[in-house]
């Protein structure tokens, strides 16, 4: 089914499942931190994060009406994420507050060559998030259902996905999902079920290799398409995405010209770009193209969010791709 075939009465068009957390990035830091008493960087602030939260506030920013599943606790922490929701207008019904739990924070320590290591909190909500805390009614509303980062939320397991695929495909959603490499020692058995449901997978090249352990894109990505997947479609960093599907398999190349300065989020990034190209009616070259635009915008700006701050931003990127490949 169609984004175009679905009906006019869903109240969303995406939501999306997954974390939505608070980011302390500290640059820049040196290896040396610990010997000195009391260590100066350029800034520390907070900002939004997390796979559910960066999608939704991109794809928002795109134009479209955006809601977001996640857990937070009832705390600074979290109330900073409602916030920044109302701020981007996202639909926050999706949200549930546990006051048992904290939100989770993540502390990213980040060297002046850009290595980084982040310190996270495995008791936060992120490391919590379960089926209990899926509004289900909630996610009937909208058109597409975005699992933000397969692995990411432990508790979101396989067979909880499964659950959660199953109410979306009964309800008529296109499925959408992403990932990052397991945190448990997770394999594909584990997510073979859940992703027979998928119809747009977006993993990186390292994470696909990962997974299936295979590293010819070819046979990585034909792994995953066995696996019942609709459409695959592997970010390969510099060199754009390959795309498999029933049609065969092709590589839509990447932006010309792109000097990279941070890419934490570029994936987040990539999926956001897919999903409104998608919502705008365009087909899986068009969207992959309209992916490789907007993750071309963040990954030239600090942050996963800071980037795209609207949709005709995107576009210009989109008028130079046409041009820089003649399409």
């Amino acid at each position: 089914m169609t984004v175009e075939q679905m009906s006019n009465e869903k109240k969303l068009d995406v939501i999306c499942l997954g974390a939505a957390v608070v980011d302390i990035p500290l640059r820049p830091v040196s290896r040396d931190i610990f010997d000195i008493e009391s260590y100066p960087v350029d800034r520390i602030a907070m900002s939004v994060g997390g796979d559910a939260m960066n999608e939704a506030t991109i794809i928002s920013r795109l134009g479209f009406k955006t809601g977001i599943i996640a857990c937070i606790g009832d705390d600074a922490a979290g109330q900073f994420i409602l916030r920044s929701c109302k701020k981007d207008n996202i639909d926050v019904e999706g949200i549930k507050i546990d006051p048992n739990i904290d939100t989770s924070m993540n502390i990213g320590l980040v060297t002046e060559d850009g290595e980084r290591t982040f310190v996270t909190n495995r008791n936060g909500s992120l490391w919590k998030e379960n089926i209990e805390h899926v509004d289900f009614e909630k996610m009937k509303q909208a058109k597409i259902l975005s699992l933000a980062s397969i692995f990411n939320c432990p508790l979101l397991d396989g067979k909880t996905l499964v659950e959660i695929f199953k109410v979306a495909e009964e309800n008529g959603m296109i499925i959408s999902a992403d990932m990052i490499k397991p945190r448990l020692g997770e394999t594909l058995d584990d997510i073979r079920e859940a992703l027979s449901y998928v119809d747009y997978f977006f993993p990186n090249y390292d994470e696909a290799c990962l997974l299936t352990g295979e590293t010819e894109e070819a046979k990585v990505a034909d792994k995953l398409f066995e696996c019942g997947v609709k459409n695959v479609i592997m970010k390969i960093g510099k060199r754009g995405c390959y795309i498999r599907n029933v049609s065969g398999a092709m590589i839509v190349p990447a932006c010309k010209g792109v000097t990279a300065i941070d890419t934490i989020g570029a994936g987040d990034n990539f999926a956001s770009g897919f999903i409104a190209a998608l919502l705008q009616g365009k087909n899986i070259h068009e969207c992959a193209i309209y992916a490789n635009c907007t993750a071309a915008i963040s990954v030239q700006h600090v942050g996963a969010t800071t980037g795209v701050k609207n949709k005709e931003m995107v576009d210009e990127m989109l008028e130079k791709y046409k041009k820089d490949y003649i399409l």
